[in-house]
């Protein structure tokens, strides 16, 4: 029996199913994004971990029926805090930068 490859859009690789509420955690507001949202219609989210582009693309069209033209995505470490006399890790990140067609935008404000 020949073995049948897993389709594209079944997901992450780790074989977790995310819905697209789950894959976009939040929004990502800041100058430096304002200023890309306004020029070149591109906009930031932080999104789960085991996240693809594809399943950032789909979870975007799907919440605000906009068409995403291209994703990009970066993984974020986490940075060193002190408290006190202790010393701490944040958690590790992912960022998407999220670009669409010339028609289509997204409120947040």
């Amino acid at each position: 029996m020949k073995p049948q490859a897993p389709s594209p859009s079944a997901g992450s690789g780790n074989g977790i199913q995310l819905e697209s509420h789950q894959v976009l955690l939040r929004p990502l507001v800041t100058e430096k994004g304002v200023h890309r949202a306004s020029r070149n219609n591109q906009y930031a989210f932080q999104i789960h971990r085991d996240a693809t582009k594809l399943d950032v693309k789909t979870a975007v069209e799907e919440l605000f029926s906009v068409k995403v033209k291209k994703v990009r995505t970066q993984t974020r470490k986490g940075k060193l805090r002190r408290y006190k006399f202790r010393y701490g890790r944040t958690s590790d990140w992912k960022k998407a930068i999220v670009q669409l067609h010339e028609d289509h935008r997204i409120d947040f404000f």
